[in-house]
Formats: structure tokens, sequence, C-alpha cells
């Protein structure tokens, strides 16, 4: 059954023409929803591109009593043959990695450079590795024989939608379990494809079920007394909140929440290759990244040449429309994310703060930023404390690797972390030191379906990727 038409999409923005035919996919079958529907717009050019069902309670339950009688065929399969069907879905998403490149562009705002080439072969690539842990289980070292939880509850963001939909989904399936998954309100219709690629699958059905829609939607498939676990990725307000209405019952849960991640460059640092990874650090996706490198920590005999170099290569990074390969940095993925970041960062230049960015000519409709960064910032500040979620960097200094370690835990999250240092030994006793479940050695954002993803504090709970992604599923 096709329920797009993407050609259009893959030729020109001007004339999309995506008519979802319908919201919600329950039971192996796209399904009108019963609640009223909602717009999703290109957040580019504030256009419609699609009018999509919201789910109510009902849609809900529905949606988990599917993926409960699914559970009872999928979870007495063999490993081999659930790796069969993940295999199958790993290769039609790399067939059609134009259109979902091209979807997941429009849709979020992302450069399609990043969707392209970064995204979807990454999705591909989670998909193909979790195909291969179906039937090696008993192996994983989480006993002799792992049995699935039952039925995953899984909300994801808008930042990576189609991304966070395969590290939610794909290990769920390997051990065995059934999904229902809510996209976000504001980028659903990547995963509404993933829905058509599982019927092209000939995934069984009611082994995947979506439902989209808004908060309502959300706490209703949290709270389904039918969902065995729970797993979500999102701000830490909202991770508080699901961990409260699950407290006291049997549901396992996964948080993956926010981040005020510290990049630290020492003054032995490859400056030229220290200030790419910053840049990656925090302009890729706009900066709607959780892990995002958002404080800047330079020690201090080096920071006036960081600064210098940084603000160069600022000039160089190109804003606009994301479907031009050529773009650095795409739009806002909404007009409430665009005055959040906005808020904070008045608040930065209220509280004293020196806030520069480069020559920007912002299109006149869409939701746009420009790249930022914030000098002579304190511990204090607001936007060293609280995660800002967009293209906006805050530039610390210290003197000593002890004093770089206490600025770079004093947080509330704990979810990655960078350093830039050609001595392996400084490395290493910093990453021993420093509270982030993600440490990276000259370099940043850099993710592998082999290595596990996580945080400590407010930054959430349990892991996603590798092995450690796994656990989260079985009992």
């Amino acid at each position: 059954m096709t329920t797009f038409d993407y050609a259009p999409a893959l030729e020109s923005r001007s004339i999309v023409a995506i008519k979802p035919r319908y919201g919600l996919f329950i039971g192996g079958e796209f399904v009108d929803g019963r609640g009223q529907s909602f717009t999703t717009i290109d957040p580019a050019t504030e256009e419609a591109l699609a009018e999509v069902s919201e789910a109510s309670e009902d849609d809900v339950d529905l949606a988990v009593q599917a993926a409960r009688k699914a559970f009872r065929s999928w979870s007495r399969m063999s490993g081999a043959e659930r790796g069969t069907y993940l295999f199958r879905i790993a290769r039609i998403i790399a067939e059609r990695s134009r259109e979902l490149a091209v979807l997941e562009s429009i849709d979020n705002g992302k450069p399609i450079k990043e969707s392209r080439d970064v995204d979807v072969p990454t999705v591909a690539a989670h998909f193909f590795y979790y195909a291969g842990w179906a039937d090696k289980l008993e192996h994983a070292g989480f006993g002799p024989n792992p049995q699935p939880l039952g039925v995953a509850g899984q909300v994801i963001p808008w930042n990576f939608p189609l991304l966070m939909l395969a590290w939610k989904i794909a290990p769920a399936l390997a051990c065995g379990n059934t999904v229902v998954l809510k996209p976000a309100e504001t980028t659903p219709l990547t995963a509404l494809l993933f829905a058509e690629i599982c019927q092209q699958a000939d995934l069984p059905p009611g082994v995947v079920n979506i439902v989209t829609g808004a908060e309502a939607t959300g706490r209703a498939l949290v709270a389904h007394p039918g969902v065995d676990k729970v797993a979500f990725t999102g701000s830490t307000e909202v991770g508080k909140a699901i961990a409260r209405s699950v407290a006291g019952t049997a549901q396992r849960v996964t948080l993956e929440l926010g981040g005020k991640a510290a990049n630290i460059v020492f003054d032995d640092a490859p400056l030229d290759q220290a200030v790419e990874g910053i840049v990656n650090g925090i302009f890729f996706n706009q900066g709607h990244v959780c892990c995002a490198g958002s404080r800047l920590l330079v020690q201090e005999s080096v920071s006036e040449e960081v600064l210098a170099r940084l603000k160069r290569r600022m000039s160089t990074l190109r804003l606009g429309d994301p479907l031009d390969k050529n773009t650095d940095i795409g739009a806002i993925n909404s007009a409430q994310q665009l005055a959040a970041i906005r808020e904070l960062s008045a608040a930065g230049e209220a509280e004293g703060a020196g806030r520069w960015s480069p020559a920007c000519a912002l299109p006149e409709r869409g939701f746009w930023f420009p790249p930022t960064i914030f000098t002579g910032v304190s511990q204090a500040h607001r936007i060293a404390r609280e995660e800002i979620f967009g293209p906006v960097l805050s530039m610390l200094t210290f003197r000593t690797p002890s004093e770089a370690v206490e600025k770079a835990n004093n947080t509330p999250f704990g979810l990655s972390a960078g350093i830039w240092s050609e001595k392996g030994s400084r490395t290493l006793w910093m990453a021993s030191k420093l509270r982030a479940g993600v440490v990276w050695s000259n370099t940043f954002n850099r993710f592998d379906p082999a290595s596990p993803f996580g945080g400590y504090k407010e930054s959430g709970y349990g892991r996603e990727g590798g092995r450690h992604g796994l656990e989260g599923y079985l009992q």
C-alpha cells in the first residue's frame, strides 16, 4: 500500500506533494486515527507538508493490543529468522536512502548532506548490526537464556527522527520484543515511511506500530498498563515526569535525556583539528544534539589563538536551504525551539557575556538562527548551565587539568565530553575523571552501532547501542 507520493519532493520543495493517506500504523496497516489531525511543516519555508492524524487513547490501546498479539509469535520465532527481517529492513533503508534523506531534511530542517551522509547510513547500519545479534543473544553476557520483555513503548525526539527510531526499534526487535513507537509531533514523516518499509519487508503485522501525536499521545503510551518497557529520548523535564509516572510499576525504563557537554582543548592540542571538532561538536544539526559540545573549555595560554581560528572557521559556514548540498547549517526545527534559543541567548548578553556571530543573511521565511559564540562566560551564566539545543557555543577558560575537570563536571548533566591533547596519558587521566557517558579523544560526535551511548545524572540512565543496548530489552 503506497501512502505517500515522494517523487516531487526529490526534485523541488516548491512542488512537494506529500499527502499521508492515514496517520497511524497499527497491526501492519495504515488506519484512520480517532484524534484530530495536525499539520507538519517545512521549518525552512513554513509551508505545510502534511496533515497527520493524532492518536487518541483508544488508538494507543489498539496499537498496544496489536503489539501484544504479535509478541506471541514474534518472541517464539528463532533469532536467525528475526535477524532475516532486520537484514531485509536494513537493505530496504539503504535502497531508499535518497527518499529518506530528502524527507528527513524537509521535515526536520537539517542539511541534506547530514541526513544523506550521516543519518540514513547510520540508520541502516544499526539494523544490520542488531540483525547480527538476533541469533546470538545467549552470548551477549545477560544469562544463558535471555528472554524478551514484551511490548516496548518508545517515544523519540525531533532532532534525529529516523536515527532515534533505529536506536529504539532495532535492538527491541532483535531481542524478540514488539514495539509501539511515537515520533515527535513536528517530525512524524520518516517514521510513517519506515512503516511502509516494514510492509515492504513483510514484517509480521503488529511487530511495529507507529502512533503519531503530541504530548497527550506520548503520555497515553507511557502510562498504558500493557507496555512492559518504556524507552524515551528527549528533554530532562519530560524524562523526570516519565520516571515519576512509572515509579512503583513493573515497567522497565531507559531514559536518554539532555546534556551540556564540555569540549576541552589543551595547549598541546592540534589546534586546526580541534577547531574542526569544535565546529562539528556544536553546529552539526544546528546544535540540535543532546551530546553537543556546547561548553568550550580552552586552556588559557591558547584561548586567544583558538578563538581567532574559530571565528575564521565560523565565517565560512553556509546557512540556508537544507536541500542545498553545500549548506552547513539548516533551519531550526520549530518556532517554539527558535524562541527558546533566542531567550537564552538574550540572557547571555544580559548577564554580560560577549556575543559574536559571523556576517550571515537569514532567509525571510522559516526558522533561522546564526552560528553564535559567547565569550567571557562564567559558570554562573545560564548559557553555561542550561541546555540551549541550538547553534550557540559558550567559551570558558582554564589553567590546569584539575580546573578543567572541575569546570567540566560542574553541571547537572553527564552525557558526553571531548578532550583535545596530543598526550595520551593526559587524555586517559581526564577521561577517568570526567563524569560523562561518552568521552571522545581528538574528535567529537562520532558514533558507531557497536558503541554504547548514554549518560549519568540528569542525562538519564541505561545505554543504547552496542551489546549494552540489548540489556534494556531482555529479562
